[in-house]
């Protein structure tokens, strides 16, 4: 425990920089969480530096906001898995958040219920389980109290003995259940869980990321 702590300590500043970054997006326009929840719609089983740089490409390209599955198809097959798959994801997110031509992301977000606005997502957005909703969450400034339960975050977790096991698969209970441990864990090292969780993840790839 007192090696992650040390850990904490040497990172923390860093830590808590990022996490101030994702909380200016919540000032961003519907445009900006739009593209964050689509980072998070990639990144299941690719690499998150990946998907960062499909989006920008999407969005360098104009297809993001606008453009054809097909199209979105092409420009995700080089970096991102499933392509085929996700492109259409992209494309439901779309639909889901336009209202009268635009799109309305934030009026679906309740800042003060967090809970509430992952259920949400999970039951609208296909695509989203309760990771890439929580991860997106998180990326706008409103996961503190949230875990991105990824490989990366339960392999630590299992280390410190807070979990006996790596779960094959993770239904809604299991996350819940494991986010708990995790949260009343946070609590007992004196880390936020969120720092916590970008504590983890730079553990395993060595650098403070999203």
């Amino acid at each position: 425990m007192r090696h992650l702590v040390k850990a904490y300590r040497r990172k923390k500043r860093l830590i808590k920089a990022r996490l101030r970054d994702f909380r200016d997006l919540q000032r961003g326009k519907d445009e900006d969480l739009f593209r964050e929840l689509c980072f998070c719609v990639l990144t299941p089983q690719s690499k998150a530096v990946n998907c960062d740089n499909a989006i920008k490409e999407l969005i360098r390209r104009k297809l993001l906001f606008t453009g054809s599955e097909n199209d979105i198809k092409r420009h995700l097959r080089k970096s991102v898995r499933f392509h085929n798959k996700k492109a259409a994801y992209l494309l439901g997110a779309r639909k889901a958040f336009e209202n009268n031509g635009k799109l309305a992301v934030r009026a679906k977000l309740d800042p003060k219920d967090t809970f509430r606005t992952r259920e949400w997502l999970v039951e609208n957005i296909k695509g989203l389980g309760y990771k890439e909703a929580s991860h997106f969450l998180r990326n706008i400034g409103l996961g503190r109290n949230l875990a991105i339960l990824d490989v990366h975050i339960m392999r630590n977790l299992k280390r410190l003995g807070v979990i006996r096991k790596l779960p094959r698969s993770l239904t809604g209970k299991n996350y819940i259940d494991i986010e708990n441990k995790m949260r009343n864990f946070a609590g007992k090292v004196h880390i936020p869980l969120e720092e916590l969780d970008l504590l983890f993840w730079s553990r395993e790839t060595g650098f403070v990321f999203k």
